[in-house]
């Protein structure tokens, strides 16, 4: 998918294979498996291009991203304590990019004024989430252990 994201065009399994050559061994029969497999999920469609196919992705990497995010966060049994802890892991240059992005959602939705409450006393959810957060990650915590990688 990062190949297929990064191009953001529709990519053959060829183009795909030399790519990841210059990297590794990896044989054709791999690639062509696993775009199927992507094919078959969902992530990826694809049109015939000749004898091949040509694959797009459906979604963008971002929106895979939020999607996950949004997934683990709906399931927190406190979702507030969840994006304390999730916002103290973020370096400061994460952080300025949350503040960007809050920015632009402000912009998007003039009506809402910033700090105005769209819920309930949002604050004081936070105040008890960020009293009850683990300063950090639970031991053997891995940002990655999702993916697998």
């Amino acid at each position: 998918m990062t190949r297929v994201w990064q191009w953001n065009r529709p990519v053959t399994v060829r183009e795909v294979l030399e790519d990841l050559q210059q990297e590794r061994s990896i044989a054709y029969t791999t690639v062509m498996t696993v775009m199927d497999n992507l094919h078959q999920k969902g992530w990826v469609r694809r049109e015939v291009d000749g004898r091949a196919y040509r694959y797009t992705a459906v979604s963008t990497r971002a929106a895979y991203a939020a999607a996950l995010m949004n997934d683990a966060w709906s399931k927190s049994d406190n979702p507030a304590a969840a994006l304390v802890a999730f916002f103290g892991m973020m370096s400061p240059e994460q952080r300025q990019s949350l503040e960007d992005a809050v920015r632009m959602v402000r912009t998007d939705n003039p009506e809402e004024a910033p700090g105005e409450a769209t819920e309930e006393a949002p604050g004081e959810a936070v105040e008890e989430a960020v009293q009850g957060a683990p300063e950090e990650p639970p031991e053997g915590a891995d940002r990655d252990q999702e993916t697998g990688r």
